[in-house]
């Protein structure tokens, strides 16, 4: 999976009608929703937007014709594999009608070249993960958590020192091994569903 590396916008002509797109990486809906405050433009016939993160998506047409514009933007995002972006297409009316076709060619073909052209990036899958060591293992701990791109999240002392960790998927691995050796086998790590 790829998300964006970077905002990204792309304007196109269509039969007189000025279509911009821009695009953004995003983490959660909310962030969705403040990049479309920031873009849209009050004064265009349309903003209309899709968004795929954590798996879920949404899209609107913003009074184009059902299906005409969020669902062929969003299309465009599936298309090229994406997850964590927005894409907001506004429409500034040229006069000339473009027919239900032409609505769906124009979102989706300007959404799709906005999106070909921003730079990509890979996205990272975290994985959560409650650490649980004996208290003089903390130094080497912090040490190997660092070293595998982790991040401590929370943490809880008691019998033991207890960490809810979030680390790259693909360094759980190597962190729970190497954690295991320098601990002689103390340290327990239970990930988080």
């Amino acid at each position: 999976m790829q998300t964006l590396a970077a905002p990204a916008r792309f304007e196109k002509e269509i039969k007189k009608s000025r279509f911009v797109c821009q695009a953004a990486p995003i983490q959660s809906e909310e962030e969705a929703f403040a990049f479309l405050e920031r873009v849209k433009d009050p004064s265009a016939t349309h903003n209309c937007w899709a968004f795929r993160v954590g798996g879920r998506y949404r899209f609107s047409d913003d009074g184009e014709p059902a299906g005409t514009a969020g669902r062929p933007i969003l299309a465009a995002i599936e298309g090229q594999g994406l997850e964590g972006v927005m894409v907001v297409v506004t429409r500034y009316f040229g006069g000339i009608k473009l027919g239900a076709g032409g609505l769906v060619r124009a979102y989706g073909g300007v959404a799709a070249e906005c999106l070909r052209r921003a730079p990509k990036r890979a996205l990272l899958r975290l994985r959560r993960a409650w650490v649980r060591l004996p208290y003089p293992a903390q130094a080497a701990f912090h040490r190997l958590l660092s070293a595998h791109g982790g991040k401590k999240l929370e943490e809880r002392y008691g019998e033991a020192a207890e960490f809810l960790v979030e680390l790259p998927e693909e360094a759980l691995h190597g962190f729970a091994r190497a954690l295991a050796d320098e601990t002689r086998g103390q340290a327990t790590l239970e990930p988080v569903a």
